[in-house]
């Protein structure tokens, strides 16, 4: 499974996508990510159980979706129904660098005295 990537699991119907990609792969990498945690930490959330597998190597902490639609509205999307695009809009808004989509070079801010 390659790291630092969007993965998507698919698959027939009852072929073990849901057991995969949420009791082995999130369970273990969320159970990883909490155990890094100071024993203070620890304390406010819940250790996962540990999946029933042999080896798992190089798992990085994840994150996944509920499968299940909390919101009817068709203009919502993986961004606003996990809230994490207001996040993005702001990262981007911050840290990023406007540039001319034209010509790609950086955008500065100009005076009143600059566009007069």
């Amino acid at each position: 499974i390659p790291r630092d990537k969007l993965i998507v699991v698919t698959g027939l119907s009852g072929s073990g996508k849901s057991s995969l990609a949420f009791d082995t792969l999130y369970a273990e990498g969320q159970r990883r990510y909490v155990e890094s945690l100071s024993a203070y930490a620890r304390q406010f959330l819940s250790l996962m159980e540990k999946p029933d597998v042999d080896h798992i190597e190089g798992l990085s902490p994840a994150i996944s979706i509920e499968q299940k639609s909390t919101s009817h509205n068709p203009r919502s999307t993986v961004g606003t129904i996990t809230e994490i695009h207001d996040y993005l809009r702001l990262l981007f808004a911050r840290v990023g660098e406007p540039r001319c989509p034209d010509h790609d070079v950086p955008l500065a801010a100009q005076t009143v005295s600059q566009m007069v």
